[in-house]
């Protein structure tokens, strides 16, 4: 009787340590100052340019309605399981994507440094935040510029908007270029032949892109402190002008056969395995899984957050916004091939030629094509400010977290955002050049790949299921938020979600094919081995990090092992076998026995 008084004295003595040890963690390096922030931030990050561009291509590309069925199922077997895995793991640690590791198995540590590698590769997104900028401010001109071909780029092949009827396809139509295309190519992007040609800087675009990265410095320079109040604004306003673009969408001729064309159900294409890899691929994207993103942001909460809750609202409102999305972009699609007397699929596009060229183009044959264009800017922008923000925190955060001693003092958290957003613009500077557009598909083809989603999603559920054990995740996630996930959480990350990864990983690699800009040009061989370079460099992070710990590790082959996956300080896990052998993980140094 006296032995169990002492043993729940010590556990209540070790739960005051822990609470005090994480309110003065969250008084260095912050945290949100509400629930709400958390959720909009979140929300704001994961709902991005993937659910407007590239969810209702897939969905109208790979059988309609019947794309719903794969979408759906990797959804719930590994998008879901995967959020809650990283959220709550931010959560417990209250570190970056590098340091937690430290805490959870620092042989898997390798896995943060890759993050940071794609972190920057992704950075390069913002070039799409300066084009909708810069299409933003010609919106506001009378006449629209991609809609006529009276301008000084336009050549004598150009072809207005209102001459592409049913009654100019002609012969001489047939190398005619429209007047949207030929403003994309040649007066945004001044494209030149090809990576060799870089060109000069287009500075219209230099300062756009300028503006960017201020607005990025503005949001997080002060941390969660700043950006979470920047979230109010940001992660709402693009939820009001898909509402109004939704509405007028609606009404417009011809939208049912756009419409028709995104959810038209083709059960037979589900027999395409190409079909699944596209959905699993889009939940990996959409869902901002395996990125750090969700460990970082969760770091930042309390410690009693209920992330189990929170990791189903979001998903639900990501999955929601990239199926409505598809109604606001197919039915004005459907209304300029009615306009137009051409079939859906003829005027159907994804990622940038969507949002550069053919809605820019549906929008001007609306009545007040300004406003309209203008409203899809808007909302484009802002769902580019959010991702690009929340992936420039995301780094600092972990860089911050790795050297606090050094950052953590006034000033110099600031100071070192600044130096961030400097050296990354005028890095990026190459991005605005006349050939700019071809490093950057570079980087996106390459830099940011799924392969390297599927090999870090594989080694996360490894070192966390099976090093770290499955089971201490699931009592962790128990003891923040008072639920115990269900066992279906526990087979995803020992069995389902590491064998998808694995064949998805295996499966790019067999049917890898050299990047194609525009489907014509071939890019040299030096630029092909460049972007392997880029994708290898985070992938290989993992494996040379943990042989490095083995090799710099003197101890005997299972002690070692034992130790590098787990903590350093190994929590004493306590068993109740009158309680179905739950655990309880106390964070304390075990006693050593003399």
């Amino acid at each position: 009787m006296e032995s169990e008084t002492d043993g729940s004295l010590e556990e209540k003595m070790n739960r005051q340590r822990r609470r005090q040890e994480r309110q003065r963690r969250a008084e260095d390096r912050g945290q949100w100052a509400s629930k709400t922030e958390y959720i909009l931030v979140v929300a704001g990050n994961v709902v991005g340019l993937g659910n407007v561009w590239r969810f209702p291509y897939l969905c109208y590309k790979n059988g309609g309605g019947a794309f719903l069925v794969p979408y759906g199922l990797f959804a719930v077997l590994y998008g879901v399981p995967l959020f809650l895995l990283e959220s709550s793991i931010g959560q417990y640690t209250q570190e970056g994507f590098v340091t937690c590791w430290t805490k959870l198995c620092p042989l898997a540590q390798g896995v943060g440094y890759g993050h940071i590698i794609m972190k920057m590769f992704e950075f390069s997104n913002i070039l799409i935040q300066a084009w909708a900028l810069f299409y933003l401010i010609f919106s506001f001109s009378s006449q629209l510029p991609w809609a006529i071909c009276e301008n000084s780029w336009n050549t004598g092949n150009c072809s207005s908007l209102w001459t592409l009827d049913s009654n100019s396809t002609n012969q001489t139509m047939k190398n005619a270029t429209s007047a949207a295309i030929e403003f994309w190519e040649r007066r945004v992007l001044g494209i030149s032949g090809g990576i060799e040609e870089l060109g000069s800087v287009r500075w219209e675009l230099a300062l756009c892109l300028l503006a960017c990265w201020a607005f990025c410095y503005f949001s997080i320079w002060k941390s969660v402190r700043s950006s979470g109040k920047v979230a109010y604004f940001t992660a709402t306003f693009p939820y009001v002008m898909l509402a109004i673009l939704l509405v007028r969408g609606a009404t417009l001729p011809g939208a049912l056969d756009g419409i028709y064309y995104y959810l038209y159900p083709d059960i037979n294409r589900l027999a395409n395995f190409e079909v699944w890899i596209e959905a699993g691929s889009q939940i990996m994207f959409s869902y901002s899984l395996t990125a750090g993103a969700l460990t970082v942001l969760g770091s930042y909460n309390e410690y009693n957050n209920n992330c189990y809750k929170d990791c189903f609202w979001i998903s639900l409102l990501n999955s929601g916004t990239s199926f409505v999305a598809g109604f606001v972009i197919f039915s004005v699609l459907g209304f300029m091939a009615h306009s137009q007397g051409v079939s859906v699929e003829t005027v159907v596009q994804s990622g940038p030629g969507l949002a550069f060229i053919a809605y820019p183009q549906a929008t001007a044959l609306m009545s007040f094509p300004q406003f309209w264009t203008v409203c899809f800017f808007l909302m484009l922008l802002f769902l580019c400010v959010d991702t690009h923000f929340v992936t420039v925190e995301c780094l600092i955060t972990s860089t911050v977290d790795m050297f606090p001693n050094l950052f953590r003092k006034s000033g110099r958290h600031e100071l070192f955002v600044l130096s961030i957003c400097f050296v990354f613009f005028i890095i990026q500077l190459m991005l605005v050049t006349e050939g700019g557009i071809y490093i950057f598909q570079l980087f996106d083809y390459y830099g940011y790949t799924r392969a390297c989603q599927y090999f870090m999603a594989l080694c996360e559920c490894l070192a966390l299921s099976w090093g770290f054990g499955a089971d201490r995740v699931i009592f962790i996630i128990k003891d923040m938020t008072g639920h115990r996930p269900n066992v279906f959480f526990k087979m995803c990350w020992k069995y389902i979600i590491p064998l998808l990864s694995l064949v998805s990983f295996i499966l790019y690699l067999v049917e890898y094919k050299h990047l194609k800009f525009n489907d014509w040009y071939i890019y040299p061989d030096w630029a092909y081995t460049l972007g392997w370079t880029m994708m290898l460099s985070s992938v290989l992070m993992v494996p040379l990090w943990a042989a490095g710990k083995i090799i710099v590790t003197v101890r005997t082959s299972t002690e070692h092992l034992s130790a590098l996956c787990c903590p350093p300080e190994d929590p004493a896990l306590r068993r109740d076998k009158t309680l179905e052998e739950e655990m309880y993980i106390e964070l304390v140094t075990p006693a050593v026995k003399t």
